[in-house]
């Protein structure tokens, strides 16, 4: 059935709340669709962003792309470096380590993947890791780095705080309003009971036909007014708290995210131009604040520059992303967890999909319905990736790995990871985030082995698949002496004035 409400036009769209999701929103809309429409973010200066996400994936290049915004001078102010991958340690085993790329790996055929001819190699004596056939996995190895125009695969880390600020500036230019007030209420209307307007502490009132919720956990329009419920992944994803701090650089920056796995959770590193974010992510059950903070403490490479915050946070989504002339947008829609990186990219695809499913003159229910499916599936997916860095483990030195070892997991992955371990082969679904080539490293990176591979493989004589791996691993050894330093990169491409 199909519900027709009593918005006869889209004009006005209200965006509650600054930050990365909300300023990506401003953006996006008053760049592609912003002369038709009225777009105005209220943000609260009393309110602190939380800004935690300084590591992003390759798909913001997109985004950047469509809008028109241009790399050097974005990378310059957020204070930008390059990010190849993670590296990740402790995960599998502790002391040991592997890496997750962006880059594609060797080369496919029509029946398989590349890693069905790696594994084949294995056979013949051919001992070479896997990474060595992918330019972006060698490169992190040896901090070297080049650009797009050398056909590498590249995300960014990025200064959050800064980057809100670019993507603020950049929405003004294209239009948008730029309100500063504190929300006090949110006014429903009692006939449809469709959000009508926004009430400030100051008394004014903002109407709007469209409401973007991007107020973070507080969730004020999604849940605080119209009583959206909360999807928990608390069950697969047992960090709930993070603790984040900005320490000074004591090296050259990394091409990579780190993520160093503890017996609670996990740290991250990511380097900037002029600091280094730094957190630990863990479990409140299996560990108290303090101790996680002093592990944190213990385990930096530089000195604190500012005060550690304490983040207490829950995993989920909301059952419908679009409710009545609602879209949550950000952390009020979903949060996996820091790990892998995927907030900014799925508040940017709630974008998109917005803009794809724009209301014309009036909010329509199979519309709302095919966003929120889209939403709910492509979240749980991106879910069931994070999920496999915890449950494929062969740690049980602690409570905590014991738990994430032995615990259930979604039906779609459990049959995933059975397929890789039987044939090698991964099975995507539509529009899948991460692909093949990300499933493969962290599954072999976190200890499954297939137990075989596809048989077109042995079509090529020993002879032959040699050559065809070796000719491989020289192109990509080429490719990446070719390249210069990620510090050199950075030097020579986008270095930021050194803040004051």
């Amino acid at each position: 059935m199909t519900e027709h409400t009593t918005v006869n036009s889209i004009r006005k769209i209200v965006i509650a709340g600054g930050g990365t999701s909300g300023w990506l929103a401003a953006a996006a809309i008053s760049k592609v669709l912003g002369k038709n429409l009225d777009i105005t973010l209220i943000e609260s200066p009393e309110i602190g962003r939380i800004g935690v996400g300084e590591a992003t994936i390759p798909t913001l290049r997109v985004f950047h792309k469509l809008l028109g915004i241009n790399e050097r001078e974005l990378m310059a102010h957020v204070q930008g470096t390059f990010k190849l991958g993670i590296e990740f340690s402790n995960w599998a085993n502790k002391g040991d380590r592997y890496f997750h790329s962006f880059g594609l790996i060797g080369k496919d055929c029509w029946a398989c993947q590349f890693q069905h001819f790696w594994l084949a190699g294995k056979k013949y004596g051919i001992d070479v890791p896997f990474g060595d056939y992918c330019p972006e996995s060698k490169a992190a190895r040896l901090e070297k780095c080049s650009g797009e125009n050398d056909g590498v695969n590249y995300a960014y880390h990025l200064d959050a705080t800064l980057y809100a600020d670019f993507l603020k500036n950049f929405s003004i230019k294209h239009g948008a309003k730029h309100v500063e007030g504190h929300i006090e209420k949110v006014i429903v209307s009692p006939e449809n009971g469709f959000i009508k307007s926004l009430l400030l502490k100051d008394g004014r009132e903002i109407e709007g036909d469209l409401f973007l919720d991007c107020t973070g956990f507080r969730a004020m329009l999604i849940d605080g007014a119209l009583n959206t419920p909360w999807v928990p992944y608390g069950h697969y994803l047992p960090c709930d708290s993070a603790i984040a701090l900005q320490t000074e650089l004591v090296r050259a920056p990394r091409p990579y995210t780190q993520s160093i796995a503890h017996d609670f959770g996990w740290q991250w590193r990511i380097p900037l131009q002029h600091r280094a974010g730094n957190g630990m992510v863990y479990s409140s059950r299996h560990v108290s604040d303090d101790e996680a903070m002093s592990t944190l403490l213990k385990n930096l490479e530089g000195r604190p520059v500012t005060e550690p915050r304490v983040i207490k946070y829950k995993t989920g989504r909301r059952m419908k992303a679009w409710n009545k002339n609602c879209i949550a947008v950000g952390l009020t829609a979903s949060f996996i967890e820091p790990l892998e990186s995927t907030s900014i990219h799925l508040a940017m695809s709630a974008i998109y999909r917005l803009m794809r499913y724009f209301p014309q003159n009036e909010i329509v229910m199979s519309n709302v319905d095919e966003f929120n499916k889209q939403s709910a599936e492509e979240i749980d997916r991106a879910r069931n990736f994070v999920i496999l860095h915890y449950h494929a483990t062969q740690r049980d030195d602690t409570e905590f790995w014991r738990y994430c070892k032995n615990m259930e997991i979604p039906e779609a992955l459990a049959r995933r990871v059975n397929l890789f371990k039987d044939t090698a082969a991964i099975a995507l679904e539509e529009k899948e985030l991460f692909l093949n080539d990300s499933w493969v490293q962290v599954m072999m990176g976190q200890g499954i082995a297939p137990s075989a591979y596809h048989p077109i493989v042995d079509v090529m004589d020993e002879k032959e698949l040699k050559n065809f791996l070796g000719y491989l691993k020289t192109s990509v050894s080429e490719k990446v002496s070719a390249m210069p330093s990620h510090q050199d990169l950075i030097n020579q491409y986008c270095k930021a004035v050194a803040p004051v």
